[in-house]
């Protein structure tokens, strides 16, 4: 049975390896001053980086103060080992947005009447749904937008009002468009960064490429980043 020196040894490594990869000229860098230079670039880094400075000694430990090659004096506990597998995994095999957020995305034509998404609100309990003229996207309509518009004076009748009525009441910049291979971590950062600026993301929209004039591939709100965290 392996030890758990020897799993923490080879995450270890693994993670060494992949950084010394990315740093590309790493030559004389120890590793725990390339983990504080690379952790400005990589999130995945930054959010590990207290972690690994500490394992940096413990990996010493297990190093130098070994008996023999068989046997170390420092055996780390199942959780330490459990969680530098886990930040060897992240780093060196980082989830992307797809297939993790792949799925068909509900979206409307401007035309389209307002009590239709109602509808699909009370049925499937979406509330962010991509706006288009034909394949041309117009914008995110969310609860938000239509609670504006329910609040404002030109509120007559929702049973004949479009969805276009509706988006100039909807914020502008409650979207973005990011790519398929976008790391996971890197989604949770974009709607981090955009409530530190006070403009909250009500979605990530993907594509291939991260344009707008192309199919979506999925959808990331705000919910389904509370899941990942």
């Amino acid at each position: 049975m392996e030890r758990n020196s020897e799993r923490f040894l080879t995450a270890f490594n693994r993670i060494e390896k992949a950084l010394r990869q990315e740093m590309r000229n790493s030559k004389g860098i120890g590793f725990s001053k390339a983990v504080k230079i690379m952790s400005k670039h990589n999130l995945n880094l930054n959010r590990y980086a207290e972690d690994l400075l500490e394992y940096a000694e413990l990996r010493n430990a297990i190093v130098h103060n070994r008996i023999d090659t068989d046997f170390a004096i420092a055996e780390p506990h199942n959780s330490i080992v459990e969680q530098i597998e886990k930040i060897e995994k992240s780093i060196t095999q980082p989830q992307q947005v797809v297939p993790v957020f792949e799925r068909k995305v509900i979206s409307f034509q401007e035309d389209d009447s307002l009590e239709k998404v109602l509808d699909t609100i009370e049925q499937r309990g979406f509330s962010k749904f991509p706006i288009y003229h034909d394949n041309e996207f117009r914008g995110l309509i969310s609860e938000s937008g239509i609670t504006k518009w329910l609040a404002s004076s030109k509120f007559k009748s929702g049973i004949d009002t479009k969805i276009k009525d509706i988006l100039p009441f909807q914020k502008d910049g409650n979207y973005q468009f990011i790519n398929n291979d976008t790391p996971v971590i890197e989604a949770v950062e974009i709607f981090k960064a955009q409530i530190e600026k006070g403009n909250r993301v009500d979605a990530l929209l993907i594509t291939k490429y991260g344009s707008s004039k192309e199919p979506l591939l999925g959808i990331i709100t705000s919910w389904d980043i509370i899941a990942v965290e």
